[in-house]
Parts: C-alpha cells; sequence; structure tokens
C-alpha cells in the first residue's frame, strides 16, 4: 500500500515496545474509556468462560474483566510483547496462587489482524482502543468473529476522524509530510461488523478533551503512550526545532481559558454472533446469495 496516510505496523509494534514502561502514567485517556466500557458491561447478559483482551496494552481492563467473571480464563493479547509482558506483571504473585487453575490470566504476543487461536474458543472479545492501530478493520472483525463461540459478543472502542484534529491543523503546511494518521468513522465500523456476519452491532460515539499547559505537554503524552507518527508518509527523521515551533505557534490559535484542548472521537461499539441457523430437521440453513 503506498497511501501516505496507511500506518506502518512494524512501526506501530517498535513505538509500543519501546512505550511499555511509560504507558501506564500517561494513559488518563485510555484508562477511563476503559471504566466507561466496563460499566457497559453491567447492561450485559453473558457470563462468559473464555475472554480475549484483544489489543490489551498493559492491560488496564483486567481487573475489572476479571472482577466482573472471577471463573474466566482471560487472555491477554498484544502485538508489543513488551506490553503482554506487563499485562503479566499487573498481579501480585500471591492472588496468582489463590485463583482458580482454569481462570489464570494468559498473555499472548500476537495480531489481531491473525488471532493465533482456534475458531470458537472466546465467548467475548474484549477490544479497547486498539482497532485504530490498523489500516482496515474488516480482517480484524473477521478473525474475531471466527474466534468468537456461537452467541458470543465483541465489545469494543476505537478513536474516530475528529480525534486530534487541533493537532492535525497544527501540522497543516508545515511540511509535506503526514504527522497524524486517519482514524475510522463509526458508520463504518458498524458496516464491517455486518459485512463480516455479526448481527444487532450497536456503534455510538462522545467527544473527550484533554487539555494542556502547551502543545508540547501534548506531543510529550502521546510519546509516553507510543501513539508516535506511524503513517508510511511520516518524515524520515525527528521534526526540527524550527518545525516543532512552527506547530506549537499554530496550535496557539486553539487556546482557551489559558489552555490548548486535545479533542479526542471516542466511538464505542458491540455486536453478537449469531448461532447458526438450523432447518426443523436440524440441518444447517445456508444463504445462497445470487451473483
Amino acid at each position: 500500500m503506498s497511501d501516505a496516510l496507511a500506518v506502518d505496523k512494524r512501526q506501530v509494534r517498535r513505538s509500543f515496545e519501546q512505550a511499555a514502561a511509560t504507558y501506564d502514567a500517561a494513559a488518563v485517556l485510555q484508562d477511563e474509556v476503559c471504566r466507561r466500557m466496563l460499566a457497559r458491561l453491567d447492561y450485559i447478559k453473558l457470563q462468559p468462560a473464555t475472554i480475549l483482551d484483544a489489543g490489551s496494552g498493559t492491560g488496564n481492563a483486567l481487573p475489572g474483566l476479571r472482577a466482573r467473571h472471577p471463573r474466566a480464563r482471560v487472555i491477554a493479547l498484544d502485538l508489543a510483547l513488551a506490553m503482554a509482558r506487563r499485562s503479566l506483571a499487573r498481579r501480585p504473585w500471591w492472588r496468582v496462587l489463590l485463583e482458580p487453575r482454569g481462570a489464570r490470566l494468559a498473555a499472548v504476543c500476537g495480531d489481531i489482524e491473525q488471532l493465533p487461536f482456534a475458531a470458537g474458543t472466546a465467548d467475548m472479545v474484549w477490544s479497547n482502543l486498539a482497532i485504530q492501530w490498523i489500516n482496515e478493520p474488516r480482517q480484524a472483525f473477521a478473525e474475531m468473529h471466527r474466534v468468537l463461540a456461537p452467541g458470543g459478543l465483541v465489545l469494543f472502542s476505537s478513536f474516530g476522524p475528529d480525534t486530534l484534529k487541533e493537532l492535525r491543523a497544527a501540522f497543516h503546511g508545515v511540511d509535506r509530510h503526514t504527522h497524524v494518521h486517519r482514524f475510522i468513522d463509526m458508520h463504518d465500523l458498524g458496516d464491517r461488523l455486518l459485512a463480516c456476519g455479526f448481527a444487532d452491532p450497536v456503534v455510538d460515539m462522545e467527544m473527550m478533551t484533554l487539555t494542556y499547559a502547551d502543545a508540547h505537554g501534548l506531543m510529550r503524552d502521546l510519546k509516553a503512550l507510543g501513539a508516535h507518527n506511524v503513517t508510511r508518509g511520516r518524515p524520515p527523521g525527528l521534526g526540527g526545532r524550527s518545525l516543532l515551533a512552527k506547530v506549537a505557534q499554530n496550535y496557539e490559535t486553539f487556546r482557551r481559558d489559558g489552555r490548548l484542548p486535545a479533542t479526542f472521537e471516542v466511538v464505542y461499539g458491540h455486536a453478537w454472533k449469531p448461532a447458526p441457523r438450523v432447518s426443523p430437521t436440524g440441518r444447517p440453513v445456508i444463504a445462497i446469495q445470487p451473483r
């Protein structure tokens, strides 16, 4: 793919490997979105035996998932090995000893577009702010559908197109490179869910805003999170002082009440893997579509 805004997955992995030790201190927004996703589980009647946290990061969802489903086996999967390892390190050793063997946490380094699990092995797939790091969510949704058992649930969050709109505007025209990658609209995410065979998708969004004293504070947080510029059209090296000074100057046009805003369009979605349709005789019903 030659698209300058396309995400370079090797760079994504490298960025999150490097940020594993600094991620938690900067993940204010990520933790809040996680809490809001967990609250949505209170209205969903499902008792999963196996939960896959697809794109687990350092495992910020694991305490909440395990508190709600203490008997479930939870698998934390992340593209970056250092992130997956920190998921395991979240629990004290004594708690591990007290857990039922079948419910112990597992951590796996893997790709949400090529899940290393057999079909039908999970009852819930949870994915908090990971889908925006791939170019086309259809393959990831197809893999989630494959590993879910019939009646299983996928629950995810992602970022929408208005995310970091101020930073994108501040970089506009400073050079010919890309600096903020594109984010997929919630309606398109809903369409991808249906195309992959999910049923009853529900997708909604909300705007969340963080504020900073200056543009450099935002950039430091993004670096600590591993949210570097990983587009294929990124500059070949670090931006020079003059370029960053120009970006900071441009960002000042957004200052309100002494602070600079950073907007995040947070998209939430969930859908179900329907049970296979069967005839009165118990045989599977296969829909045939004319070409």
